[in-house]
């Protein structure tokens, strides 16, 4: 019979212990779905400088099956490369897999496509059960040999995310657990839940060492430890993410260390979250939904101790300082500043109209209603919703439920915005007649947390002239990919009347590559891409200013910048040496 191999970390008698000396786990969370690969290795030698023995990471089930059954482990999804480069630098790896990871990450990891299929995400529901089978299927077998029992890096796997906070689904967490163990995870198993008795009661289950997720509250954790466990905050909040419309939210260094320095004195372990944010890239950021929907920003800089380009803040040298007498010997020598391209700027030049843009995607047959983002295979972005409509006098369109941003056109000519949370209804021409109606819908962030953890996006209740549903539409899902100047008319888009809304493209020439914010003055509610790769969003409201593009995206020479707007096309593109994140709150979160 072959035995099986022992765990590195165990836990006794309230201690974490590494074979079976005492340990501490001094963890900083690093997303490499959050960072460009080519510089995986940068930010991991500065988690290593930083103090740190352990870097954690989610692994994000939607990043890698896009498509149900085609899992993808290359490129950028290559956690196992991610992981074992941790283990070159000299770090443990605290691995916290999907189903399902919050994260501000769009619909909490959970893929569209199962979201569509059941309502009972993160329950003992068999059609979600049978997902999560098969992606473990296709996960664990990656992760299982780069355990430290066999050689590797990973010490410690989290079994599920904050379940106390959203279930009560004891069922689920010991398929779960015994998921993993079945296919071989041999490691500490956690879970991570909030300081209250119902969360960590309803987030628990045997076998698992439970761990807290908090801004402050070592002694609140302290008492809610179960019998044996080690006190562990596999999140100590050391900054915040931020949401369009709010201002930037910022903890200060000496509020981070105080709560670092109280959990250590108190024999405690630690994972800061974030130690580097790093980037919500394409359109993977996420939303929360208190009463409005509240889509999360491109930045997830989360004012970590090693920023969104790998710069070191006061944060840094405080835990450097305070994790140093935890190490046997020196720690690793402080990297060099990141390198940043000089400030330029490029004017931005219309290319086409929103409509143009759109319409250069071909539209699906005619079906009576409109349906979901689901039901089209449209993961996020743009869906463009078309029927021809007639309409009484003093008639009024409504859209019941909008999910989340609409354009509305009537015969090409710009009538309006609506909104899920704001207006949802226009007057269409007074005097009434006919037309073609065309809705562009935008998705602005799939909600990763709480009981709208799963929602459908578009038109979800059809569209109302009047009192009476509008019938007959055809849709175009636009792609993620940078759009291509669409075939005009020679006669279409005249100099004096260049488009408003709709695409714009602004040329760099560089000579030597490196890290650049940028910023769009001017720009209304805009999606950008870098050489064809799609930084994210960029948003009037703020907070957030410059995108971060960082400089594996740039070569030398020509590089080109693609604008998409739905409400207000700049003049320039500006390259800035500094970021701007927008004005400032002190926030500990809750």
């Amino acid at each position: 019979m072959t035995e099986t191999p022992s765990p590195a970390l165990t836990h006794r008698d309230g201690a974490l212990l590494r074979h079976g000396r005492p340990f501490r786990m001094l963890s900083g969370a690093v997303h490499y779905f959050r960072v460009h690969p080519d510089q995986w290795e940068d930010r991991l030698r500065r988690l290593a400088a930083m103090g740190a023995n352990t870097v954690d990471t989610y692994i994000p089930w939607n990043f890698h099956e896009r498509v149900e059954g085609e899992a993808d482990f290359t490129g950028w999804r290559d956690a196992e490369r991610f992981i074992r480069l941790a283990g070159d630098v000299g770090l443990d790896v605290f691995v916290r897999p999907s189903p399902y990871i919050c994260a501000e990450w769009s619909n909490g990891g959970i893929p569209f496509w199962l979201s569509a299929r059941t309502g009972a995400l993160r329950t003992s529901d068999p059609v979600f059960l049978a997902a999560v089978d098969a992606w473990y299927d296709a996960l664990i077998p990656r992760l299982a040999p780069l355990q430290a029992a066999h050689g590797g890096p990973i010490t410690a796997v989290q079994v599920e995310n904050e379940y106390g906070s959203f279930g009560s689904d004891h069922d689920y967490l010991v398929h779960l657990r015994d998921a993993l163990r079945s296919r071989g995870i041999v490691e500490l198993l956690t879970t991570a839940d909030g300081t209250t008795a119902d969360m960590v009661r309803n987030g628990s289950v045997e076998g698992a060492m439970g761990s807290f997720t908090f801004g402050t509250g070592v002694a609140l954790a302290k008492k809610l430890r179960r019998p044996g466990d080690a006190l562990m905050c596999a999140e100590l909040w050391g900054g915040w993410f931020d949401h369009w419309g709010e201002q930037h939210h910022v903890r200060s260094a000496a509020s981070m260390i105080g709560t670092v320095e109280e959990l250590l004195a108190e024999g405690g372990s630690v994972s800061l979250y974030m130690a580097h944010g790093g980037t919500n890239f394409g359109l993977w950021a996420g939303a929360n939904h208190d009463g409005a929907l509240q889509p999360t920003v491109t930045s997830y800089d989360s004012d970590a101790p090693i920023g969104e380009d790998g710069s070191l803040n006061d944060k840094f040298h405080a835990l450097r300082a305070v994790f140093a007498p935890f190490h046997d010997g020196d720690l690793p020598p402080i990297p060099a500043a990141p390198r940043r391209q000089p400030a330029a700027s490029a004017p931005l030049s219309p290319v086409a109209s929103l409509l143009d843009v759109v319409r250069a995607v071909p539209a699906g047959a005619a079906v009576p209603m409109p349906l979901s983002f689901e039901e089209l295979g449209a993961e996020d972005g743009l869906v463009v919703y078309e029927a021809e409509i007639t309409y009484a006098p003093g008639a009024a369109l409504t859209v019941d439920v909008l999910h989340d941003r609409a354009v509305v056109h009537l015969d090409g000519v710009r009538l309006g915005v609506l909104e899920r949370d704001g207006e949802r209804s226009l007057e269409l021409p007074a005097e009434g007649g006919s037309g073609v109606l065309t809705l562009v819908v935008e998705s602005q962030g799939r909600v990763n947390y709480g009981p709208h953890t799963g929602e459908r996006k578009g038109i979800l209740a059809g569209v109302r002239i009047g009192r009476r549903f509008a019938h007959g539409w055809t849709h175009r899902v636009v792609p993620q990919e940078a759009p291509a100047d669409p075939a005009l008319p020679a006669a279409a888009a005249p100099a004096a009347a260049a488009p408003v809304h709709g695409l714009a493209v602004a040329v760099f020439d560089v000579a030597d590559p490196a890290d650049a914010w940028l910023a769009f003055p001017g720009a209304g509610n805009a999606l950008v891409w870098l050489n064809g790769f799609l930084l994210g969003r960029s948003r009037a409201v703020g907070p957030q200013v410059t995108l971060y593009a960082p400089g594996p995206l740039w070569r030398e020479g020509r590089n080109e910048i693609r604008v998409l707007d739905t409400d207000a096309l700049g003049s320039a593109v500006e390259m800035r040496e500094e970021p701007d994140l927008g004005p400032v709150e002190e926030f500990i979160g809750s």
